[in-house]
């Protein structure tokens, strides 16, 4: 629970042009209240909400191309 000490550090990672990867196992609260429990060594989570499997990245972002100015 958020409020209740942490039993070991998990480490996040934030990438510049792609998902947030967490050390796991992770469970995840999404905005509609169901949870998301994964028990991987490493997981990646979708911050572009283009995943099939989201919240879990399937990279989907890459599909995109990006402009140049």
């Amino acid at each position: 629970m958020p409020n209740e000490p942490a039993e070991q550090w998990r480490r996040v990672t934030l990438t510049s042009d792609g998902p947030i990867l967490v050390e796991g196992p992770v469970e995840v609260v999404l905005d509609d209240g169901r949870i998301a429990r994964s028990d991987r060594f490493t997981v990646a989570l979708c911050v572009c909400r283009r995943s099939r499997v989201y919240p879990w990245c399937d990279t989907s972002h890459r599909a995109r191309q990006r402009r140049t100015a």
